[in-house]
């Protein structure tokens, strides 16, 4: 909440003021709000509820849960925010000279915002449900998807906005995706864990069900206790490290847990050749 609360305010106080824009579905939002003056939170909100639905039937409950959660959280807090400046409470920072200060502040907030939403286990609806259906039925990277996406929604606004505020935008996004990495404390869309545990085939059948994720489990002894162990070694996407935490110490709380940057990840769902 906190994070969705963030991500609105940067969107109310810096993007729309100066007609920058913002991809995903927060970025239709914004073309339409540019084009027809919907207010931000009511489109962000429909536009999410045939997604909301086709991520029920193909994610399951437990990957949507808090995607659902995310996105109404964010359309309350853009909802709040335009009753705050329709009340006069706050004054949206609006420039016709400076838009480099307005594009760096734009995407440090957003970048901000989002970085606690994802570190934290959510998402704000929208492309995070596209990209996680076509990496479960196409095997495709999420990241490469939600980047193309992006692109696409970012580009139509040029039927709306000058060129020159789409590549102040690129400026704004290219940020607020340095301070998401930052936030989430990896430059990479990717985590490697190595858990070592006895528990190894009770804790990669979870993995397997709850995560919808590859595991491999290696054979392993303790140098002092000479007692038989196993190594299991996964590779999730960086909103997943808090849930497989959450299934590894349900499962052992002593669990030895080391989880390493992966700056490449080749195979199925990550990148494919």
């Amino acid at each position: 909440m906190l994070g969705t609360a963030i991500y609105a305010f940067g969107l109310h106080y810096f993007l729309l003021p100066n007609q920058l824009m913002e991809g995903g579905v927060t970025g239709i939002a914004i073309l339409l709000n540019y084009a027809l003056g919907w207010p931000l939170s009511i489109s962000t909100f429909v536009l999410n509820i045939p997604l909301f639905i086709i991520g029920w039937r193909i994610l399951g409950r437990s990957h949507t849960g808090y995607t659902v959660f995310g996105a109404i959280s964010l359309s309350v807090f853009l909802a709040l925010m335009e009753k705050f400046i329709a009340l006069g409470w706050i004054v949206p920072f609006r420039t016709s000279n400076d838009y480099i200060l307005a594009v760096l502040y734009a995407g440090v907030t957003l970048g901000v915002g989002l970085g606690i939403v994802f570190r934290f286990g959510g998402t704000t609806g929208g492309v995070d449900i596209v990209a996680r259906i076509a990496a479960k039925l196409k095997g495709w990277s999420m990241g490469q998807v939600i980047l193309t996406l992006d692109v696409a929604i970012i580009a139509l606004s040029l039927l709306y906005i000058p060129k020159e505020k789409v590549l102040y935008t690129l400026v704004a996004v290219f940020i607020a995706s340095k301070m998401i990495d930052f936030i989430q404390e990896g430059a990479y869309a990717a985590k490697e864990f190595t858990i070592i545990t006895e528990f190894g085939d009770e804790i990669g059948r979870k993995i397997t069900q709850e995560m919808d994720r590859g595991v491999t489990l290696f054979p392993a002894k303790g140098a002092y206790s000479g007692k038989p162990k196993q190594v299991v070694y996964c590779i999730v996407a960086r909103h997943e490290i808090r849930l497989l935490r959450a299934i590894v110490r349900g499962v052992d709380p002593r669990a030895f847990i080391v989880i390493n940057d992966v700056h490449d990840v080749l195979g199925e769902g990550f990148k494919e050749e």
